[in-house]
C-alpha cells in the first residue's frame, strides 16, 4: 500500500470549481464509482464534502493507468492531477463541469466488496444498515442528518450562552431514584451491593444548580432510560437542557421561542413567526384526542353527547348514561374517498385503542346511509350534520366510550385518516404550546395518584387548595412544546417551597421516610433558601429528526440501538469476564 508521505491534501473534493481550472491540485477520498472504458478510466471520488471526476488515459501515463485499473470501489486513494473542464459535464453534482486529470495516484487502503451499494437512496434493511454502520453513514442522507445535528447542537449553545445561561456538566454516574421509566444500573467495585444509576434526565442536578445560585444552566445532556423502544425512543438519548431562576411560564417560554425561532432560520432558512400559539391540555384532548396535537390538517373532533344521550341507539345513549361520552370526526368528502371497505378497516384500527367499535354516517343528496340511522330520529340526525358542519359527501364517524378510550381512538385516527388521504402538508412546520397540563393521573394498578411530568412540578397557585381535597382537578405549572404533532419538548415551573414539595410526595404516596431516602439531599438543600425556578428539556434526537422529515431517530443518531435495546455493530451488550464480575461483586442468574 502506498502512504501519504510527501504529499498534502489541497482540497476537498465537494469544494472545487471552475475557479480552480489550470491549478493542480491534491484531493482524497473513497472510490465512489468505477468506469474502465478501455483507453480512458474514469473514477468519482468522495469525500465528506462531495465528489469530483477524475481521469486516466492510457495514451498519456500507461503506467499510470494500469494502476488506476487496480481501484475498485471503496478503495481510499489519494490523486494528485490538474483541474479541467469536462468533455462530458454532469449536472446533477456541483463539480459537474470539471474534472482533475490525475499524474499521481496513490492507493491507501484496498476494499472488500460492501454488503451494500453505497448509494443516497437505499431499500437495504435496517438490521443490514445498522451492522455495518460505518458503511451506511458514509452516504450523502446519513452525513447531512449528521451535519444538521451538529448545527442544531452548536446554535442552541451559542444561543444559550448569548441569553446569560452558562454550560454546566452534571454527573453520569449518580442515585436512583426510581420514577417514570427503569433507571440501568452500574455496580460499584468499591462498594459492594451498592449501585450507581445512569440518569434519566439532569432533574434534580439542574434544580440544586439554581439554589447553587447559578440563575441560567444549560447543557447537551445524556440521558438513559430502560424502556420499550419505538421510532422517536431509544435507551439512550440527549437532551439539550435548561434552567432558569426567578422566573415565571412566561419567562421560560419567550426564551425558548427565540431559540427554535434562531434555528428554523439558520438552519432551513425558515422565518418562524412568534409567539407560538398555546392551547390548554383539555381543550387539545377535546379538539385533538391528544396532548401533542398535529395542526397541520383538520379532522377535528367535536362533542354531539347533548345529541345523542336520549337518543335510540342504544350504544350512544348508554355511554352517555354512564358518564363516558360520544365524539366524532367529520371527513371532508369522504363517501367519494373512503369505501365500505376501508370503514371497516378503520373500525379495526380504532380497536387497537380500546375502542369497541367505529360507527359512521355519510350525508348524501337524498338523505344519510348509514347502519345506524334507523336508531335515530331525522331531527337527531340532523342535528349531528349542523354541529359537525357536514354537507353533502362527508361521512362522519363516531366512537362511544371513556373519554380516555374515545380520545385515544379518535386521536389517533384522525392521523391515520390523514395519512391514507394524503392530508398533511409535510413543507409545514406547525409549533405550539400546550399548557395546564393535570398535574396529577389515577394509576389504577396503584391505586394511588402519580405526578403526570415529575413529583418536583409546582401546580398552579389557585389549584393548590385543591390538592388534598381534589387532587385530579389541579393543573400544573408545565409546558410541552409540539411540532407536527410530535413532543419536541416540556418542562414546567418547580416547586420552590420545602412544605409544598411536601405536600407533593404526600399526595402521591410516598411517606417522609421514602421521600428522604430517594430525594434527601435535594429536600436538604431546600432549606437554605431556594429561588423559584423553573426549565424544560428538549430532544435533540427528536428535534432532528423532525427537521429531517426522518421517520426514526435511528437515522440522526451516529451508533443507535434496535428494538431490543443492542446494538448490532459491536454486538453490545455482551457477556463480560468473571473476573470483572468478581471484582463487582456481582453474579449473573442463567435465564431457565
Amino acid at each position: 500500500m502506498d502512504t501519504l508521505k510527501g504529499i498534502k491534501r489541497s482540497h476537498y473534493c465537494g469544494q472545487l470549481s471552475e475557479a480552480n481550472i489550470g491549478q493542480t491540485v491534491t484531493v482524497m477520498g473513497w472510490v465512489d464509482v468505477y468506469r474502465n472504458l478501455g483507453s480512458l478510466i474514469f473514477v468519482d471520488l468522495r469525500d465528506r464534502y462531495g465528489k469530483i471526476q477524475l481521469s486516466f488515459d492510457t495514451d498519456i501515463n500507461k503506467e499510470l493507468f494500469d494502476k488506476a485499473a487496480s481501484l475498485r470501489n471503496e478503495y481510499v486513494i489519494a490523486a494528485v492531477g490538474e483541474v479541467v473542464l469536462r468533455s462530458a459535464p454532469n449536472p446533477k453534482i456541483p463539480t459537474g463541469t470539471i474534472e482533475i486529470k490525475v499524474s499521481e495516484l496513490r492507493i491507501l487502503s484496498k476494499a472488500e466488496t460492501p454488503p451494500f451499494e453505497i448509494k443516497d437512496e437505499t431499500d437495504v434493511k435496517d438490521e443490514l444498515r445498522l451492522k455495518y454502520r460505518y458503511l451506511d453513514l458514509r452516504r450523502k442522507p446519513m452525513h447531512q442528518n449528521l451535519v444538521l445535528r451538529h448545527k442544531v447542537a452548536k446554535i442552541a449553545r451559542d444561543f444559550y450562552d448569548e441569553n446569560g445561561f452558562l454550560e454546566i456538566e452534571t454527573p453520569i454516574l449518580t442515585k436512583s431514584t426510581p420514577e417514570g421509566a427503569r433507571d440501568y444500573l452500574v455496580p460499584s467495585r468499591i462498594h459492594h451491593g451498592k449501585f450507581y444509576a445512569l440518569p434519566q434526565s439532569p432533574q434534580l442536578y439542574k434544580q440544586i444548580l439554581m439554589l447553587s445560585g447559578m440563575d441560567r444552566y444549560f447543557q447537551i445532556a445524556k440521558c438513559f432510560r430502560d424502556e420499550d423502544l419505538r421510532a422517536d425512543r431509544q435507551p439512550e438519548f440527549t437532551q439539550i437542557d435548561l434552567e432558569m431562576s426567578f422566573v415565571e411560564i412566561d419567562d421560560v417560554i419567550e426564551v425558548n421561542e427565540r431559540m427554535i425561532a434562531r434555528v428554523f432560520k439558520e438552519v432551513m432558512g425558515m422565518d418562524i413567526q412568534t409567539p407560538f400559539m398555546r392551547m390548554p391540555y383539555k381543550e387539545a384532548m377535546e379538539r385533538f384526542g391528544s396532548d401533542k396535537p398535529d395542526t397541520r390538517f383538520g379532522l377535528e373532533i367535536v362533542n354531539i353527547s347533548d345529541i345523542v344521550a336520549d337518543c335510540g341507539f342504544g350504544v350512544f345513549s348508554g355511554a352517555v348514561k354512564d358518564g363516558s361520552s360520544v365524539r366524532a370526526i367529520n371527513i371532508d368528502g369522504g363517501a367519494e374517498k373512503l369505501s365500505r371497505k376501508e370503514l371497516d378497516s378503520l373500525g379495526e384500527f380504532v380497536k387497537t385503542y380500546r375502542a369497541k367499535g367505529l360507527a359512521w354516517m355519510v350525508r348524501e343528496e337524498s338523505g344519510v346511509r348509514s347502519p345506524i340511522a334507523k336508531f335515530l330520529t331525522e331531527d337527531e340526525i340532523n342535528a349531528i350534520f349542523e354541529k359537525m358542519g357536514t354537507k353533502v359527501g362527508d361521512t362522519v364517524v363516531f366512537v362511544a366510550d371513556k373519554d380516555k378510550v374515545v380520545f385515544d381512538s379518535l386521536g389517533a385516527l384522525r392521523c391515520e385518516i390523514a395519512r391514507r388521504l394524503d392530508l398533511i402538508d409535510k413543507s409545514k412546520f406547525n409549533l405550539l404550546w400546550v399548557t395546564e397540563f393535570p398535574l396529577l393521573e389515577y394509576d389504577e394498578e396503584e391505586g394511588r395518584y402519580v405526578a403526570m411530568h415529575h413529583p418536583f412540578t409546582s401546580p398552579m397557585d389557585e389549584d393548590i387548595e385543591f390538592l388534598e381535597t381534589d387532587p385530579g382537578r389541579v393543573r400544573a405549572k408545565a409546558y410541552d412544546i409540539i411540532l407536527n404533532g410530535c413532543e419536541l419538548g416540556g418542562g414546567s415551573i418547580r416547586i420552590f417551597n420545602s412544605q409544598l414539595q411536601e405536600k407533593m410526595f404526600e399526595v402521591i404516596g410516598l411517606d417522609k421516610e421514602d421521600a428522604q431516602a430517594r430525594f434527601g439531599y435535594l429536600l436538604e438543600a431546600f432549606k437554605y433558601g431556594t429561588p423559584p425556578h423553573g426549565g424544560m428539556a428538549y430532544g435533540l434526537d427528536r428535534f432532528v429528526m423532525l427537521l429531517c422529515g426522518a421517520e426514526s431517530i435511528r437515522e440522526v443518531i451516529a451508533f443507535p440501538k434496535v428494538q431490543n435495546a443492542s446494538e448490532l455493530m459491536t454486538n453490545s451488550p455482551d457477556v463480560v469476564y468473571d473476573k470483572q464480575l468478581e471484582e463487582l461483586g456481582v453474579k449473573t442468574i442463567e435465564e431457565k
